[in-house]
């Protein structure tokens, strides 16, 4: 596990799904993605170190560029960090990737982070004429690329997905540090060895059984960084999860929103129906989904923190048709009672 004995910052992300109003009717892409603006700054409000949007081509998310929201967030918070959960970098190009980021940094004053991955869905390969056969290649190649352009250098470069780069200076320049980035993985120990040699730090997206297996992960990626040269770098975790007044609140207000979401995802990959076991299972003690009272998500977060040795735990919020204001609630919750919370047991227990 990491070594790390600072206390991890806490996070918000959302991929800007469909939500519904309070009475059922689902809202347009135009006001979820206005929705999520008051999201990300009501998370600057309630004490939140991160606010993440994700990326999605498909119909029940609203937000294919997040770069664009996050701009709009730059302009009307002073302290919160603003990134993506995730970049989809295979089915992008690294350099107007560099370009998009080094201007959200400049407006957000090097508030700004990526978090690199490859996603869990490929409807952006047909869309920008990619093919899915060239999958570990393309992430592979244009994270190296990515790498070098992140510190804002001149970069010689050259690959089999995109023209060369000869000495180039991509602009704008940045101000004062490289982009941050991180690489984010969903359990493969290849991708874990790969955020490793480009020497990047490691965000996990543990959206299924217990965290505790991800340990021989985060030791692995520590292991690869002494073997490949690298200095030490902070490990972070995206979970699943909403925060309510009580554990029975936050079972019932995400049943209905949750089984809706599973089913229609289940239906496209042949998983079977979801069952309301499942999701107490997932919200119990041992399980991924960071959902409940306060009290019981703090609990969960600062074990899970301790058992991977993060430096970051973000919360995905956003739950498939959920309303808006129960939103903007579980947002509130995380930063005023959660955060303080685990940052207490953490203390204690060191």
């Amino acid at each position: 596990m990491g070594t790390s004995t600072k206390l991890p910052q806490i996070g918000a992300e959302t991929f800007g799904d469909i939500t519904e109003d309070l009475n059922g009717t689902p809202l347009s892409h135009a006001q979820v993605i206005r929705n999520v603006v008051a999201e990300g700054q009501k998370a600057e409000e309630s004490g939140l170190d991160f606010f993440g949007i994700g990326e999605h081509h498909r119909d029940d998310y609203a937000i294919s560029s997040p770069e664009t929201v996050l701009a709009a967030l730059a302009s009307t918070t002073e302290n919160i960090k603003l990134g993506t959960a995730v970049t989809v970098l295979s089915s992008d190009d690294p350099v107007r990737v560099y370009e998009r980021f080094a201007t959200l940094d400049a407006l957000s004053n090097g508030r700004t982070e990526i978090i690199a991955g490859r996603g869990s869905f490929i409807e952006s390969f047909p869309l920008f004429g990619l093919n899915l056969e060239d999958y570990e290649e393309l992430f592979e190649e244009k994270l190296d690329l990515l790498a070098q352009l992140r510190h804002g250098k001149p970069v010689t470069w050259q690959g089999e997905h995109r023209a060369a780069l000869d000495a180039q200076q991509v602009y704008p320049l940045l101000e004062d540090k490289p982009l941050t980035t991180w690489v984010g993985v969903g359990g493969s120990p290849q991708s874990v060895i790969r955020a490793a040699r480009h020497g990047l730090p490691l965000f996990l997206a543990i959206i299924g059984g217990q965290p505790s297996s991800f340990e021989p992960l985060v030791d692995l990626y520590h292991r690869a960084l002494k073997q490949f040269g690298q200095p030490e770098q902070p490990v972070g975790a995206h979970f699943h999860g909403l925060v309510a007044e009580s554990d029975e609140e936050a079972l019932e207000k995400l049943w209905p929103h949750y089984q809706r979401t599973m089913n229609r995802l289940g239906s496209e990959r042949g998983w079977p129906p979801v069952s309301r076991m499942r999701l107490q299972a997932a919200m119990g003690p041992d399980g991924a989904m960071m959902a409940g009272s306060p009290q019981t998500v703090a609990k969960k977060m600062a074990k899970a923190a301790k058992q991977l040795g993060l430096s970051r735990v973000d919360i995905k919020y956003s739950a498939g048709s959920l309303p808006h204001e129960d939103l903007m609630k579980s947002i509130e919750l995380l930063g005023t009672e959660v955060k303080p919370l685990v940052h207490q047991i953490l203390a204690e227990d060191s």
